[in-house]
């Protein structure tokens, strides 16, 4: 198993943990887009707490608020704060490690939650980059569920319309959401076709859950001129735990005690 991977499963476990204790939290998209976050912050981005306040860092939007649960762990993990306190008082009384993104916690851009927002505050920002001919790269995670939202389609637009190649957005394709498939609750396919025929550089990752596929990916995507790339990565709602796999039940659920030492184990087993 490559370093990235093992990092993204060993991530997985504290998220396992944090969301036991909390008993809250986006279980089944934390567990897909972990991989996407551990490449983006371990790999790809040139972002870390000893330049966050460099106006030259990349920045990176959580528009799927509600799996911040796996950016807090890591975050923690690249030592923007103590991970353990996040692990231990996410979505108690008076902590900063609440639900959804806020700016309290160091390593967080925007405050997120309300879907569909993370995208037009990205082209906002790498067109800010290009006015004031600075170098750093904006990243934008989505869910696929999210794009029902309006909004993505008019930044979307402008995105291309100022041919921001500073841009990178990347759909957590997981096909689930809340209240069922994402094709049946309001059906968005093809998602490559419709960025493409606004006018972006479309790269498909047939698994979104290998670190491989994605660095690829992003390192594709750093080499695109004139127009913005998005990456439509193909994920595993729950990914790594068998009862939470492709099971929208656990796109926001509490584990019993039996099936979280279940997760755990499966998941040590993989890291064994």
């Amino acid at each position: 198993m490559d370093e990235l991977t093992r990092k993204a499963y060993s991530l997985r476990r504290d998220v396992i943990e944090e969301v036991y204790l909390s008993k809250a939290g986006h279980v089944g998209g934390d567990l897909s887009v972990m991989d996407i976050l551990t490449v983006l912050y371990f790999q790809v981005m040139n972002v870390s707490p000893e330049n966050w306040t460099s106006p030259d860092r990349d920045r990176f939007f959580l528009s799927k608020g509600h799996c911040v649960d796996a950016q807090y762990m890591v975050l923690g993990e690249k030592g923007f704060f103590d991970k353990q306190e996040a692990i231990e008082t996410f979505s108690a009384f008076g902590s900063k490690f609440i639900g959804h993104p806020n700016t309290d916690v160091p390593g967080i851009e925007m405050n997120s939650g309300s879907l569909g927002h993370g995208l037009a505050l990205g082209v906002g920002c790498a067109l800010a980059a290009k006015m004031d001919k600075k170098d750093y790269r904006t990243y934008v995670v989505l869910g696929d569920g999210e794009m029902a939202e309006g909004s993505n389609y008019e930044a979307m637009m402008a995105a291309a319309h100022y041919k921001l190649d500073n841009l990178c957005a990347t759909v957590d394709l997981n096909r689930l959401q809340i209240s069922g498939p994402t094709r049946e609750v309001m059906c968005s396919d093809d998602l490559g076709e419709k960025f493409r025929s606004f006018g972006w550089h479309v790269i498909q990752v047939e698994d979104g859950n290998d670190c491989g596929q994605l660095a690829e990916a992003y390192a594709q995507a750093s080499r695109v001129k004139g127009q913005p790339s998005v990456v439509i990565a193909h994920t595993v709602k729950g990914k790594g735990v068998s009862f939470m796999e492709d099971n929208k039940g656990w796109h926001h659920g509490v584990m019993t005690p039996v099936q979280y030492e279940q997760a755990v184990k499966e998941l040590e087993e993989v890291l064994a």
